[in-house]
């Protein structure tokens, strides 16, 4: 093939370089769709899995029975159930092995076939202190299957499974989900 006047030949230096300039162009583009896609996915996420959950009830609170102000909760005061909880905050919010933790609100449930089931508690422990970083927990008073209702049973061995599964798609028990009466049986289960 002959040159055409005037125009000289590429070098090897400037093929390399319109090489690295279209490959350049290429990963830019890529880490930019990869960027859209991202922030797709968690548009749908927040839409799906939004922070209102917890603050869409706050203001509809009576807290007057909040108690003290808290340190390690996700907010100053939580609305609790019973004195078994009472107790738990006041354990959880002392224990220097907690980083933070949240009351789950009502909106956060899972799905099972006996209907939905709302645990009580988040807990984040700090790495290194415990086995389980991320924990979820139920509290009840009595573990006695008599006093638990045939439905509640239920669902909490389908929470069980549902953290199990979990644990296999994320990181095998990054996070834990147990019954537990007190804070020492959480700290029982999680060390």
């Amino acid at each position: 093939m002959k040159d055409s006047p005037g125009k000289s030949k590429p070098t090897l230096e400037s093929l390399l370089n319109d090489q690295q300039l279209i490959t350049g162009k290429k990963l830019i583009e890529r880490d930019r769709l990869a960027k859209q896609e991202a922030d797709r996915q968690k548009a749908l996420l927040e839409e799906a899995y939004g922070i209102d959950i917890f603050t869409e009830t706050q203001f509809k609170q009576d807290f007057s029975k909040a108690g003290e102000q808290l340190k390690r909760h996700i907010y100053d005061y939580v609305i609790t159930d019973s004195k078994v909880e009472r107790e738990f905050v006041k354990e959880l919010d002392t224990s220097s092995d907690v980083v933070v933790y949240a009351k789950l609100p009502r909106g956060f449930f899972i799905p099972t076939p006996v209907g939905n089931y709302n645990p009580d508690w988040a807990i984040s422990f700090k790495e290194g202190s415990v086995k389980h970083i991320y924990f979820v927990a139920e509290t009840k008073g009595s573990m006695s299957s008599m006093e638990l209702r045939e439905i509640e049973k239920s669902k909490i061995e389908c929470a069980k499974k549902f953290f199990e599964g979990l644990n296999k798609r994320v990181d095998k028990d990054k996070v834990k989900y147990d019954v537990v009466t007190s804070f020492s049986k959480l700290m029982q289960v999680v060390c």
